[in-house]
């Protein structure tokens, strides 16, 4: 029997479309890519826009009435006013618009001059599979590097990430997450463009308005206003798992305070990943 002391990271099964063999050690099959450090509108989450909407009024409620009471007041009350009667229905038709948008440019973008198609290309990052069993990863048109198919500069527009584009259109709000972090140059260029996006209220800012629920945002309160509550410090806890640091400053605002933070300058760190991210980054 060998042991090595030392057991490998891995993540719990998932379960995946097969499509074919193409070598004896290489099966082919389909899988979803999560677009890292952006997170866009929700389209299906919670259901129908009624349905939503229900639940969303349920943690509206449960915010008020002191269910909520172990969340700190600021918190509640800055929920309590995002969650308009049309909350739901202006989050989810966001979502929509959002994947059409995603589409868009994806087509646009993957079309050359002579009209066939390129490949996606696709930057795994940080640690590659999450729960859900999607591929983290920036994704981009490709390019062969050949000399009719020249790679452009680092800096040409041809080279930006869909990830980075759908932040600068609007339709995506950053969600940097460590280990994912970009690297200096391209996170301050993701910064800068979710600043102008908010500034000049592009995208979803525009059609739905300032207050729109951010995707982080109303999942949580989805979840806080679950149908069955049996405990309410567990729906919390379900809620909020991440902590939010403020990248001006290193500073954590823990995991009740991100709203006191511009939502460009939100990085996030799993509760269960903060010390290390403590020592990685040197916050304060």
């Amino acid at each position: 029997m060998v042991d090595l002391g030392f057991v490998g990271p891995s993540r719990p099964a998932n379960d995946y479309r097969f499509l074919k063999v193409t070598d004896g050690d290489t099966p082919t099959i389909e899988m979803s890519i999560r677009m890292v450090s952006i997170d866009t509108p929700e389209s299906q989450v919670g259901g129908n826009p009624p349905t939503a909407q229900a639940t969303l009024d349920r943690a509206k409620e449960r915010l008020q009435d002191g269910t909520y009471d172990a969340l700190p007041e600021d918190l509640r009350e800055y929920l309590i006013a995002r969650i308009t009667p049309d909350a739901a229905q202006r989050h989810l038709s966001a979502g929509k618009l959002a994947a059409e948008a995603h589409t868009s440019m994806v087509t646009t973008r993957l079309t050359r001059p002579n009209g066939s198609q390129r490949r996606m290309a696709v930057i795994a990052t940080g640690e590659l599979v999450e729960k859900n069993g999607r591929l983290l990863a920036y994704t981009a048109p490709w390019f062969a590097g050949t000399a009719s198919d020249p790679l452009p500069p680092r800096d040409h527009p041809d080279r930006r990430t869909f990830n980075l584009d759908m932040v600068a259109l609007g339709w995506a709000a950053t969600f940097i997450i460590y280990p994912s972090i970009p690297r200096p140059a391209d996170l301050n260029l993701m910064i800068q463009e979710a600043e102008t996006a908010w500034q000049e209220q592009r995208g979803a800012w525009a059609q739905f308005g300032s207050d729109l629920l951010l995707g982080y945002e109303y999942r949580a309160c989805i979840k806080l206003g679950a149908r069955d509550l049996d405990n309410p410090a567990d729906a919390i806890a379900e809620a909020y798992q991440r902590v939010c640091v403020d990248l001006r400053t290193l500073t954590e605002v823990g995991l009740f305070g991100y709203h006191q933070v511009p939502p460009s300058q939100r990085l996030w760190i799993w509760a269960t990943d903060l010390e290390q991210a403590r020592k990685d980054l040197s916050l304060t």
